[in-house]
């Protein structure tokens, strides 16, 4: 099933996603890092910017999330594609509230860090959907013989 929102055939959401998540994870691991050492500089502020680069991706995996999101029909795979949005706007408003709570008071990092684990764990969920409508559905995935 082709999706619209797509360059030469290949879906934009999926290129776009990976870096989101990564700076998601990377900004988490910064925090592990920092509770392990003890220590917040620097990490705190790597994982601060981090976060703040995942953002910005997620909200740009979004549009063209929502296009093909929009081109699906009505059914099973569209919940799915719902509820996988969902989570992923839930996790991008948790994420700005956790920057902003760090930016506000950059030494308060009990809630943020676990705001980060909440968070990490609802992408878990959304990426396992997300496989689901590519693999059980066929979703972005070009089936023309060529």
């Amino acid at each position: 099933m082709r999706t619209p929102a797509s360059i030469a055939g290949h879906p934009i959401h999926p290129m776009i996603v990976p870096i989101a998540i990564g700076c998601f994870v990377f900004s988490f691991a910064s925090d592990l890092i920092c509770l392990a050492t003890g220590s917040a500089d620097p990490w705190n502020m790597l994982a601060y910017y981090t976060m703040i680069g995942g953002i910005i991706g997620a909200l740009c995996a979004a549009l063209p999330g929502l296009i093909d999101l929009l081109s699906l029909p009505a059914g099973y795979t569209r919940g799915i594609a719902i509820k996988h949005m969902s989570i992923n706007l839930l996790v991008v408003v948790i994420y700005i509230v956790n920057a902003y709570m760090r930016h506000a008071n950059p030494q308060q990092l009990k809630l943020p860090m676990i705001l980060s684990l909440v968070t990490v764990l609802l992408l878990l969920v959304s990426g396992w959907l997300g496989g689901k409508m590519v693999f059980e559905a066929g979703v972005g995935v070009n089936t023309e013989q060529r």
